[in-house]
């Protein structure tokens, strides 16, 4: 007995009794479900981007890595669940993970906005040095980042993303004045970087 790939139905003729779709009509139909939900998908992965800039957390590298590592995984698995409906195999297990997945880059984006927006808190601040400069160029925005000696416990340095012009106002061996926000949420947030 197989299932239907469009509504997951147990099916055991050629034509599902729940959705009344025939096989090759159900693989029709889930591939533009696919189609619709990799948009959404992507368009929350593209809405991260700026999210992430405008409240940027201090382990904003480890969340790119996360979020690349998702978003390679989610494409993927949407093209795994292609081929195997093509074949018509079973995709219904598979099906509900991806779309389990879908949502994850809005959720992600809401948390840092909310994290960045509703915090009142007064900024902390922290003096340190700027030990090196990093710029990346890239075809969009770019990345920018001034690596400065950790403040934090456990931590040698840390990396802050900064606009051009706080780029290229600090060099390396300056004192500078970080100041970090707790979070809403508790994810600290870099507010800005000063001179002291």
């Amino acid at each position: 007995m197989t299932r239907c790939l469009d509504c997951g139905s147990e099916r055991e003729g050629d034509q599902c009794l729940a959705c009344g779709l025939t096989t090759a009509a159900a693989e029709v139909m889930l591939r533009r479900r696919l189609m619709r939900r990799t948009a959404w998908f992507l368009l929350g992965a593209v809405a991260f981007v700026p999210v992430s800039q405008l409240y940027p957390p201090l382990e904003l590298d480890a969340i790119f890595i996360f979020a690349g590592v998702l978003f390679f995984f989610v494409l993927g698995l949407g093209l795994y669940i292609d081929r195997r409906a093509r074949r018509r195999r079973d995709v219904e297990l598979l099906k509900r993970i991806y779309f389990g997945f879908i949502p994850l880059p809005w959720l992600l984006s809401a948390l840092l906005l909310v994290n960045g927006n509703l915090d009142q808190t007064k900024p902390q601040e922290h003096p340190t040095v700027v030990v090196e400069k990093f710029d990346m160029r890239g075809l969009v925005r770019g990345s920018r980042r001034l690596i400065v000696r950790s403040w934090r416990e456990g931590a040698r340095f840390e990396r802050l993303p900064v606009d051009r012009d706080d780029f290229g106002r600090f060099q390396q061996g300056d004192a500078i004045l970080v100041k970090v926000q707790p979070g809403f949420v508790g994810i600290p947030w870099d507010y800005g970087v000063f001179r002291p």
